[in-house]
């Protein structure tokens, strides 16, 4: 008898070691550094938002849900989006996000990331209708495009909070202009930049004339200043050849006299065949009647 109640205590204790460790392996609960936690209790939310780390739960009455909590993409499918010119442009974009409240995430979504990134989605797009409609497309593709990601980052956050959700980031990967509106968009920049071009010719143009204009006066201006420094200054040489001829001829009047007449006598007969009707005891040869 004795012998047969030692075995059997024996096992009784194997099978309450055996059901302690169930117990606690069925009230533990680890929760990873890329993981959120909510306990259940009879499916009610008892507590959430669990740290990475070893945790406790009763076993049988709570159950634990983890959900992953790092960066989630939401890549969205182009669209087309009207601008305030009416004209279609095809955007395509992208959202980063990550649970921020695990229980409001819960409740609100179910916990599902794909019913999350549906409800961004639709939050994205209608933030970009909104944003695409108050500009044209000449704005949208080369002037406001960071204006209009820190705007859809801005209401993105403030939306995706009422989700339990943490919007990190939303950028515009490409933006393209369906075929039948990327003809005029190229006509109407053309037309742009020859309106450009033309405008900056004409105020070259202007600018050229001014200048020649500017340069023939200062041309003009600097000849008529030589002109009257030269009559200046050749009057004031002829006086001074006329004061010393007249000095130099008063000194002897009758060699004065005897010069000019042969300067009259050789302007007058300057060829051969020049011929001159005087009367013969004219003044004008009264050097050559008076040889002495």
């Amino acid at each position: 008898m004795a012998r047969s109640r030692l075995p059997m205590s024996r096992n009784a204790l194997l099978g309450s070691l055996a059901a302690v460790v169930v117990v606690l392996a069925m009230s533990l609960f680890t929760v990873d550094e890329t993981q959120t936690a909510i306990r259940f209790q009879l499916g009610e939310i008892v507590e959430a938002n669990y740290k990475p780390g070893l945790h406790w739960k009763w076993p049988l009455i709570n159950n634990v849900r983890k959900f992953d909590r790092r960066l989630q993409t939401l890549d969205t499918e182009p669209e087309r989006f009207l601008t305030a010119e009416k004209k279609n442009v095809i955007v395509d974009s992208f959202a980063m996000w990550r649970i921020e409240d695990v229980r409001l995430f819960y409740t609100t979504v179910g916990g599902d990331p794909a019913q999350a990134n549906v409800r961004l989605d639709q939050i994205v797009k209608d933030s970009l209708r909104s944003e695409f409609s108050k500009r044209t497309i000449q704005e949208v593709v080369s002037g406001d495009r960071d204006q209009i990601m820190e705007t859809l980052s801005r209401l993105l956050r403030e939306q995706a909070t009422q989700l339990g959700i943490a919007a990190v980031d939303v950028r515009i990967k490409r933006i393209d202009l369906p075929p039948d509106v990327s003809s005029s968009v190229f006509s109407r920049m053309k037309a742009e930049r020859l309106r450009v071009a033309k405008d900056f010719r004409s105020r070259g143009g202007e600018a050229a004339e001014r200048i020649r204009a500017d340069a023939d006066r200062q041309s003009t201006v600097l000849l008529a200043e030589a002109y009257r420094d030269a009559e200046r200054q050749r009057g004031e040489g002829d006086a001074q050849a006329a004061d010393i001829y007249a000095r130099a001829y008063g000194k002897d009047q009758d060699f004065y006299n005897f010069h000019r007449s042969l300067s009259a006598y050789r302007q007058s007969f300057g060829g051969r065949d020049d011929v001159l009707v005087l009367q013969p005891d004219s003044q004008f040869f009264r050097y050559f009647n008076k040889s002495q």
